[in-house]
């Protein structure tokens, strides 16, 4: 039985949603975008097919919603789609200026991102605090606001008021319900924005918010893993009496924090870091790349390794207070084999010596970095016997879903043997690793030692 609703009167129904849907001809080929409402109610849905001959302002209207979620837009960067999706949104809602503001959660701070018919405020850099002023309200409440007369006592942007801005309308940019920035668009003319200009641009939100979401990601991904690769030894120290090699494979999923250094002191000794931020993505490789930095440094002021380690704890708790992260720091003197060592919260190394039972170092292990308040830290020093091999690695290695960590170390002490570093580094990563999707990242850092007057294999 066919049926001509009006809108309002499916809303008294139920919550109406428009939709479009494409109808096909005889032959497959598409006919025509048909607009179409959905109307949910508490325990059923009813599809309503409007007629295929709507009035101009309807037609307007789809055009409209079409133009900002045209599918070719997502095969922009960033910056490109929005600066594209503001020309449409502009367009759309016949204004004579857009602006994306994105947030800055740390210095909770919306920083003008980008703009059509206002670029200066992209330019001057332009940041305005949550809570405060036209677009720190929207942000603050997560609400659209329309200003009808934009005047000092309701803008904190000078910018605005330069432009002769006399009406706004604003929404937020939402991901999972959590504000992400906003979206506001001006007029300088008599222009009375309405609650449907308030529909049009909060879809206009939405496919910004999903899309920079997904682009910033992919750029924050390539991001991490440029200043990880950075990061890691271009090349290893050559040491006489002394065999290293290294591996490290980045996660499926986002990029971590974990890395490994290779360095030698003035007095010719060995220094040998593996470490692991807490979290992924760009901030955790970033936290790690100025770990890495402070422990050069204070590895040249001190050669005790708890020493060093206090250090970074206390220049990371003032300076980083949310970071947390595991690090193993070590020693090594290439003319006696003595090894001091030190461990925040970070697995000790496997130790494989001629003769002997394989397994992890009988090191002391302290707290992680970040974690407490001036703790205790304390040296270990191991005497190694000619080609015995040290095995450092990141927790990547050995923790898997539904198999105890137990099982994996003792999986990796069976593969370490006293062989050269770089046998050693295959057989683990085709042990432990083999054909299995890494989904964390790994870092692997294998060294022998051999007394000089015997060399080495």
């Amino acid at each position: 039985m066919a049926a001509a609703w009006s809108a309002e009167e499916l809303e008294r129904i139920g919550r109406a949603e428009e939709l479009e849907i494409a109808t096909k001809r005889a032959d497959g080929t598409l006919r025509r975008w048909v607009p179409i409402w959905v109307v949910r109610a508490a325990s059923y849905s009813v599809l309503v097919v409007t007629p295929l001959s709507l009035p101009p302002e309807a037609e307007d209207n789809l055009r409209d919603i079409r133009s900002i979620t045209d599918a070719a837009l997502s095969y922009l960067g960033a910056d490109e789609f929005l600066n594209e999706l503001l020309s449409r949104v502009k367009e759309s809602l016949d204004a004579d200026t857009a602006a994306v503001l994105l947030l800055d959660r740390s210095a909770r701070q919306l920083i003008a991102t980008a703009a059509s018919g206002l670029e200066e405020e992209v330019r001057q850099g332009v940041r305005l605090p949550v809570g405060q002023g036209f677009a720190g309200q929207i942000a603050a409440e997560a609400q659209p606001i329309i200003l009808d007369h934009v005047d000092h006592g309701n803008v904190l942007n000078p910018i605005l008021l330069e432009k002769g801005i006399r009406s706004l309308i604003g929404v937020p940019l939402l991901v999972n319900g959590a504000v992400i920035g906003v979206l506001h668009v001006g007029s300088v003319g008599n222009r009375v924005f309405t609650g449907d200009d308030t529909t049009l641009l909060q879809m206009a939100a939405d496919r910004a918010a999903l899309a920079v979401q997904s682009l910033r990601s992919r750029e924050d991904r390539a991001a991490a893993t440029a200043l990880q690769q950075s990061l890691l030894p271009p090349e290893l120290p050559a040491v006489p009496g002394v065999e290293i090699a290294a591996r490290y494979v980045p996660g499926d999923g986002r990029v971590g924090g974990d890395w490994y250094d290779v360095f030698t002191l003035p007095s010719g000794e060995l220094c040998l870091v593996m470490g692991d931020v807490a979290g992924s993505g760009l901030e955790a490789a970033i936290i790690m790349g100025r770990m890495r930095s402070a422990l050069r440094a204070y590895a040249l002021e001190t050669r005790d390794p708890a020493e060093v380690l206090s250090r970074l704890d206390r220049k990371i708790q003032h300076f980083e207070p949310a970071a947390m992260a595991t690090v193993s720091y070590a020693v090594l003197e290439p003319a006696t084999g003595h090894l001091h060592i030190a461990a925040a919260g970070h697995f000790p190394p496997v130790a494989a010596a001629p003769g002997r039972r394989t397994d992890l170092a009988d090191i002391a292990v302290g707290v992680p970095i970040g974690v407490a308040d001036d703790p205790r830290r304390q040296t270990t020093t191991l005497p190694l016997a000619p080609g015995t091999v040290l095995c450092f690695f990141t927790d990547g290695l050995v923790e898997r879903r539904h198999t105890p960590i137990d099982d994996r170390l003792a999986r990796l002490c069976q593969t370490v043997l006293p062989e050269p570093p770089e046998r050693v580094c295959v057989s683990v990563m085709r042990t432990l690793v083999g054909r299995e999707p890494v989904r964390d990242d790994i870092a692997l850092l294998a060294l022998r030692w051999q007394h000089t007057r015997q060399g080495s294999e």
